[in-house]
């Protein structure tokens, strides 16, 4: 998986976390089509307990990819029905208030 963690003072950090085989590829379905890249999910590969523990710490998560999105449902962060599916790939995004 990648990992990277957007810094927005005032306005709470994302963390953005995509799994590794996604990452320069074109996903579509339906109306939706994304290209996730290195700029936003980073471009050094991250451990599970890497992610856990950026999880654990976020406010705002981003989420693409199916080993992505099971560790955030594992930790009670996000449920699978409020993820979206574009194409055969969930994704998720998780705000803090």
């Amino acid at each position: 998986m990648f990992l990277k963690i957007h810094r927005s003072p005032g306005m709470g950090d994302v963390v953005a976390v995509c799994d590794r085989e996604l990452l320069n590829t074109t996903i579509t379905g339906g109306n939706l089509t994304v290209t996730p890249s290195g700029s936003f999910y980073g471009s050094c590969p991250v451990t599970e307990a890497e992610v856990r523990e950026a999880l654990q710490k976020a406010g705002n998560i981003n989420l693409l990819g199916e080993r992505s999105v099971s560790i955030a449902v594992s930790m009670g962060l996000v449920s699978r029905a409020s993820c979206i599916m574009i194409g055969k790939v969930p994704h998720a995004q998780v705000y803090q208030l």
